[in-house]
């Protein structure tokens, strides 16, 4: 039975260093990254300038693989099934693992499935409306709102998403009612913005920063904890008078769980390397995206804070995967 015993430990002694070592000679291949969305929007942007330094940081190439559907489950499961090797890699914002398992059924643990490896960056959510409405704060837009209970269209990137969650906040905030109008993303709800279909509409401010500069839209409220250093003279909603309305995005590097640590403490040395390049740095304020970093633990920390918060907030306000 001592034999037996021994021959057990032997072996797991010899998986552990061959583990081991692989993960001290990691990368030895191209590393992929899913992202849950199509190619152009703002996690694709910032997936790819990180990518790009953390390919030279690496000494192998670190591409995206956009996999998108059902507000980015469908790439959420694929690296959750993955070997956990480091070589696939999820880009995820908030909702596929913080929001959506509340939501609808999905084929993970959002928590148990997956490896932290680092926060990337956080975005805030703005309200932004078009000159034409005639307001510009969110005390003017709460007056519509209740001159009109349940008229003024509110428009999001769909249902469950951080934007959402933000008018589902004001409304509990402000004892209001908005008309929520889900999109599939936030093209097609800022066509519709600026074409007068909606009258109001939370996004993430690298969508919207664009327009803003160019004077098309007017932003009246951030749903975050602090103004944005890209928007200094844009209160926050709880500034305005409507406190726990903070919603902001972000976006965290994952792998499966069971990846070697080793292997994750080199990923996570990457993203730091690349988010503290000041070429890449400087890139994503400008698009409106603030770096973060910070270790594995602190985002696990995070993400099960925000899976808790963003539960609760679900439950309470009745939100369904269906209008």
């Amino acid at each position: 039975m001592r034999k037996i015993s021994g021959i057990f430990v032997c072996a797991a002694l010899a998986l552990a260093g061959a583990q081991a070592a692989r993960a001290q000679d990691y990368p030895t291949r191209p590393v992929r990254v899913v992202i849950a969305f199509p190619p152009g929007g703002p996690t694709d942007f910032v997936g790819r300038l990180v990518t790009d330094k953390m390919s030279a940081e690496l000494g192998q190439r670190v591409y995206i693989e956009n996999r998108a559907g059902a507000a980015g489950t469908v790439g959420a499961d694929n690296v959750a099934k993955a070997d956990p090797d480091g070589y696939s890699l999820f880009l995820t914002t908030s909702g596929a693992v913080t929001i959506a398992p509340h939501i609808q059924s999905v084929p993970y643990d959002p928590l148990r499935d997956f490896a932290p490896v680092a926060l990337v960056t956080k975005v805030t959510e703005v309200l932004v409306v078009t000159p034409n409405l005639g307001i510009k704060t969110v005390k003017e837009l709460i007056a519509l709102a209740k001159e009109k209970p349940g008229a003024v269209s509110f428009a999001s990137t769909g249902i469950g998403s951080p934007p959402h969650l933000a008018q589902e906040l004001l409304d509990v905030s402000a004892n209001v009612k908005f008309l929520h109008v889900p999109y599939r993303g936030a093209a097609p709800a800022l066509t519709d913005l600026l074409g007068g279909q909606v009258q109001v509409l939370a996004a993430d401010l690298p969508v919207l920063i664009a327009q803003i500069q160019a004077g098309a839209l007017i932003p009246i409220g951030a749903a975050a904890d602090k103004r944005d250093a890209l928007l200094p003279d844009v209160p926050t909603l709880a500034e305005q008078g409507y406190p726990n309305t903070e919603a902001s995005n972000w976006y965290a590097l994952l792998a499966p769980a069971k990846t070697p640590p080793a292997v994750i403490a080199k990923l996570n040395k990457a993203v730091s390397d690349a988010l503290n390049d000041p070429e890449v740095h400087d890139k994503l304020v400008k698009a409106g995206a603030t770096p973060v970093g910070g270790t594995p633990e602190s985002l696990g920390a995070f993400m099960k804070s925000e899976y808790e918060k963003w539960g609760k907030v679900v439950a309470e306000r009745g939100i369904k995967d269906t209008p």
